[in-house]
């Protein structure tokens, strides 16, 4: 610690941001703080502890202050409800982006933009001074004449940022909360934008991104996807990167080279550096030369938070050269992190920060031991002149060095991302050390390419040209490189979200043995011993939850999904998927947040394309090892196309009947006797009791009012047990104008827990208060999916506990 004192400033100030999330008021927080400094000028002796408890103060106090709501004026006081008409002005602090998705082989476009308000006029009330961020979503193409600096008016609805749906979807609210913004507000045109007041023109950055991409075109016949990559990677635009290209880049483990991070600092870094050196320019004048055009560089791109980060560590770097002090990468690096984080705390819990750190910190520490193993493999025979070696050898001797040596890199930046990766993206990516030893160095001559292709575009077209068609060319080559890495077998596997002793643990064992440090004679006995029970504790907790059974309710506007995790982890059940939209948003990453790479059974309860539409997608992209449907032959088209497309698969099974028992469930609905005399999709829905651990669950879909006149009276219930419907948790949808769970059927199965799978949208999709009223009579717990979002059932040998999204619970034990 004493060779590299800021570790420690570093982390005790990043102890302090954590200790922020206690929410202690700030007037005690700024007392305490004061008495420390009058005791650390008075106590000579307890400074060294009193400067540790600063520090952490120091840490805390400041995420506290932006944090904590200091004005009547801010957007969390004035705006109390949670969703309300609003018309908001104030200043666009960025340029609108824009994201494009294919829904249906329809392009749809919608635009991004962050407003600082400073006045808000609520439904039926006039306008009143506000301060606070908010980002508005408009289902449409934002024109080029809004430009950040502008001030506008915008109507929509407002509402504070919203949770994920489910456990392991991307959280948008953290998201945002880690910028400072809590509002977010739908916009539904373009119309609802007016501009009030207005700068002579677009900022630098806007007008130099609209020239480069012009520039960068040049030459090339089409604007195709190959040329918007190239955009995506020199100046950030972010419209290119819709999910469908995205998805290959990100399974090859090369997605990063799209962000302004600090490969692409690092690798516009080395270009001008090469350039300098070339140009005879000393060192340490490189260095302060070069710190100019990455700044430019980042201010051309929009100043994102990546950039700065790397930024400010190859500043660090370069000033150690001018000063001509020695440097210590780590010491570096902790010094980079504290900047930033003094500067804004906020981005400790962001994951391009976390990951960048990481990763750094891996390389720095553990590339040594790479090295190594590269020297071993490049070894010749030490007893043998280098004038008597072949020719052969001589000469591969340097480009096999560099290869090895960028393998190397990219396999330990790869150890250092894992955890994160798993955590944020769910993707676990082997393929990354090759992947990237052909991606990086093709990034690097795009940057190049691109980079001349500016320079020249003034005076010598000719060169932006001939740039421009090279340029393509490299990208077009990581495009299928990336492509093809991502179908090589056992390229990628999606796991479930780890914990946080899990990510600990692993950087801890990672770190302790490629340092050398866990066997080093020193205390060696008890630091393997503690890696070892650290590994055993980790084992407990694994096999604990092994016999647990998870039961997932997902609302789909419009329909519901339910996904079952057995025991162990070897059979999962998905009853139901939504439509195409929601299949695709909604069910496809929350599959993949759940470690599913093949799904092992689909069931569609019935036809209804709020239930069924999105089967393609999933059969495609999860390639169930059994589909299991209704003996009902429903009257959608594409219900139809799906099943006749099912029939020549493998996996297709004969249709299910009442009275069968399938993995779990029970068959309930509907007898061959009455499904004719049923006309309603949903009157024939598929009903299922489920039997795990001893804890009934009753999936009854969104059965309409005849179809569960029909269950209560099926030879189903005749021929069985004294009461097949009897379960201790009933999970039900809407059906149109037909309430769930009639009475009849409540008394029949006398329910612990009532699960309704409503959505917020559409409206006849919503629990009315009608509906709410008559199971509120009956004491029993119910929740709505349209209020608490996802609700996961955990049920264990001793009991099950019912836990939703918006934090309401329940537990066998309760009731």
């Amino acid at each position: 610690m004493k060779k590299r004192p800021l570790i420690a400033v570093a982390l005790l100030y990043v102890a302090g941001i954590l200790l922020a999330q206690l929410r202690i008021p700030l007037l005690p927080l700024f007392a305490i703080a004061f008495a420390l400094m009058a005791l650390f000028i008075v106590w000579t002796a307890a400074r060294p502890f009193v400067l540790a408890v600063l520090i952490v103060l120091a840490g805390w106090l400041n995420l506290a202050q932006r944090t904590a709501i200091l004005s009547p004026r801010d957007l969390r006081t004035v705006v109390t409800n949670t969703e309300q008409l609003a018309t908001v002005r104030g200043k666009l602090i960025e340029t609108p982006y824009h994201r494009v998705h294919e829904i249906k082989d329809k392009v749809i476009w919608s635009s991004m933009a962050r407003i600082q308000v400073s006045a808000i006029r609520l439904a039926d009330s006039n306008w009143q001074p506000a301060d606070g961020e908010i980002i508005t979503s408009t289902k449409e193409f934002l024109p080029d004449k809004f430009f950040a600096g502008q001030i506008v008016e915008v109507s929509g609805v407002l509402s504070r940022s919203r949770g994920p749906l489910a456990e392991g979807l991307f959280n948008y609210r953290k998201f945002l909360a880690n910028q400072g913004i809590y509002h977010q507000m739908e916009v539904k045109a373009v119309s609802d934008w007016r501009i009030i007041s207005s700068p002579a023109q677009p900022p630098m950055a806007d007008r130099f991104c609209a020239w480069a991409r012009k520039t960068l075109a040049l030459g090339l016949p089409v604007e195709d996807e190959s040329l918007r990559l190239e955009w995506a990677l020199s100046l950030g635009w972010k419209a290119a990167l819709t999910e469908e290209v995205s998805e290959p880049f990100v399974r090859a483990a090369t997605y990063h080279i799209f962000a302004v991070d600090g490969l692409r600092i690092a690798i516009v870094s080395g270009i001008l550096l090469a350039l300098f050196r070339a140009l005879g320019v000393p060192r340490a004048w490189c260095g302060l030369l070069t710190v100019p055009f990455l700044c430019f560089y980042a201010a051309m791109t929009g100043w994102p938070a990546s950039a700065i980060r790397a930024i400010v560590m190859i500043t660090v770097i370069f000033g150690g050269w001018a000063m001509k002090r020695p440097s210590d990468l780590v010491n570096s690096l902790f010094m980079a992190a504290l900047i930033i984080v003094v500067c804004e705390p906020r981005q400790l819990f962001q994951a391009g920060f976390q990951l960048s750190f990481f990763v750094v910190l891996c390389i720095i520490l553990i590339l040594p031991f790479f090295n190594r193993i590269g020297e071993l493999v490049l070894r010749t025979d030490p007893m043998l002149p280098e004038t008597l070696q072949s020719g052969w050898q001589i000469f591969w001797r340097i480009p096999a060095r560099w290869v090895i040596d960028l393998f190397l890199a990219s396999v330990a930046a790869w150890l250092g991302s894992i955890p994160l990766v798993v955590w944020y993206f769910h993707v676990f990516t082997p393929v990354s050390g090759p992947a990237n030893l052909i991606a990086v160095p093709l990034c690097g001559l795009v940057l190049i390419c691109n980079m001349a292709s500016l320079f020249f575009a003034l005076w010598l077209p000719f060169f932006t040209v001939l740039f421009n068609n090279a340029g393509w060319f490299f990208m077009e080559c990581i495009r299928a490189t990336s492509n093809w890495s991502a179908e090589w077998p056992a390229a990628y596997f999606y796991l479930p979200m780890p914990g946080l002793f899990t990510i600990l643990l692993y950087y801890t064992l990672l770190l302790a043995t490629l340092t050398g440090w866990l066997f080093k004679p020193k205390l060696r006995v008890w630091k393997i011993s503690a890696a070892i029970a650290l590994v055993l504790v980790w084992c407990g907790l694994w096999l604990r939850e092994r016999p647990a059974a998870h039961l997932t309710v997902l609302p789909l506007n419009g329909g519901h999904a339910v996904y079952v995790q057995m025991p162990g982890g070897g059979d999962d059940w998905l009853i139901d998927c939504g439509n195409q939209s929601a299949a695709a948003s909604i069910i496809k990453p929350f599959l993949q947040a759940q470690g599913v790479n093949r799904l092992s059974n689909l069931m569609l309860t019935h036809g209804e394309i709020n239930y069924s539409g999105g089967a393609p997608l999933i059969a495609e992209n999860f390639h169930p090892r059994h589909l299991y449907t209704s003996p009902v032959h429903f009257r959608s088209p594409s219900y139809r196309e799906f099943q006749t497309v099912a029939a020549e698969e493998p996996a297709w099974q004969d249709p299910i009947h009442a009275g069968e028992q399938i993995g779990p469930f029970t068959i309930l609905h509907p007898a061959s006797a009455l499904k004719a005399e049923l006309t309603r999709a949903s009157d024939n829905a598929l009903v299922l009791r489920a039997e795990i651990h001893g804890t009934r669950v009753l999936l009854v879909s969104d059965l309409g009012r005849l179809g569960q006149m029909a269950l209560l009276n099926s030879s189903a219930m005749n021929n069985s047990q004294l009461n097949p419907l009897r379960a201790d948790i009933v999970i039900a949808g809407l059906s149109g104008d037909d309430e769930p769970l009639s009475d009849s059927l409540l008394n029949a199965i006398q329910p612990r827990a009532i699960v309704i799978a409503d959505s917020r949208q559409p409206a006849n999709k919503r629990a009315g208060p009608k509906l709410k009223q008559r199971l509120a009579q009956r004491n029993i717990p119910v929740f709505y999916t349209s209020a608490s979002d996802a609700i996961t059932i955990t049920i264990r040998p001793h009991g099950w506990d019912l836990h939703a999204m918006d934090g309401s619970n329940m537990s066998s034990g309760t009731h």
